[in-house]
């Protein structure tokens, strides 16, 4: 792993959805070897901060609390940032009831507000995933999904999401990336896009310009979470206890930077 690109948040919050893990920066939860960076969610008790400390204000004393699983939290916020290109993620997916990887960008200043008017782009969450579910192929939850937030200050935040069945996603490693153009974001799996979001498709409550918030630098996360309110509410519901350690394994990342002409319609698909 490059330091110098990434780097750990170390908190117990949960996210904002009531997750269940607190993020460390041990090995135990996050190490590189044999050429993958393997994140890894256990059932462990862990007392940690309570709130991010880039989210606490300088002066704050960090209040802690104990929960019961651990992981880790990779970003590259404050070391790299992209406005516009492709970028793709090869990894492999851990499965079971309250599982939730996430591969994702949040903007790398607030300068339109707090979540979500300056926005969020994610580029891959999947939960629950090989859990009995009827209506998916094969009859095992295969759900991946690709979602834009923005809109107002929370709580008037508002989401633009589209969820495909991927039947193979659990068969080892896969591709998940981003197209990001002015006015314009395509999602792919396996170099296949399955999901186009136009300007039109989102907004933001600080800005009158149609490209907004997504017209700036975001940074990279990748994250292993445990429980919360996705993977809680769906499937079987809840966090089955038993079925700890799991692993979201990366083999590697890739930013293509490009400059497509402003309302042109083109994707970065000849980005460099």
């Amino acid at each position: 792993m490059d330091r110098a690109k990434w780097d750990f948040d170390r908190d117990c919050w949960g996210g904002g959805n009531n997750e269940r893990q607190c993020y460390t920066d041990r090995r135990a939860n996050a190490a590189v070897g044999g050429g993958l960076l393997t994140i890894t969610a256990r059932k462990e008790r862990f007392t940690g901060a309570a709130v991010p400390a880039h989210m606490r204000p300088a002066s704050a004393d960090a209040a802690n609390v104990t929960k019961d699983y651990t992981s880790a939290r990779m970003v590259t916020r404050g070391k790299a940032s992209w406005r516009y290109g492709r970028i793709e993620i090869r990894a492999k997916l851990p499965a079971g009831q309250g599982t939730w990887p996430a591969i994702w960008m949040l903007p790398e200043d607030k300068s339109l507000g707090p979540w979500a008017a300056s926005g969020e782009i994610d580029i891959l969450e999947a939960v629950n995933l090989g859990v009995a579910c009827a209506e998916c192929p094969g009859g095992r939850e295969n759900t991946i999904l690709g979602t834009l937030h923005f809109g107002g200050n929370w709580p008037k935040n508002a989401l633009n999401s589209t969820e495909t069945h991927a039947p193979d996603i659990l068969d080892g490693f896969h591709t998940f990336g981003v197209v990001w153009a002015p006015g314009r974001i395509d999602w792919t799996y396996d170099g296949r896009v399955y999901a186009t979001k136009r300007r039109g498709d989102w907004w933001t409550s600080a800005s009158s310009d149609p490209d907004a918030p997504f017209d700036r630098n975001f940074h990279l996360i990748l994250n292993l979470a445990v429980g919360g309110g996705l993977s809680e509410e769906r499937g079987l519901k809840g966090v089955d206890a038993t079925i700890w350690p799991q692993t979201m394994q990366v083999d590697w990342v890739r930013v293509w930077q490009c400059r497509p002409q402003r309302g042109s319609g083109q994707s970065c698909e000849g980005g460099r």
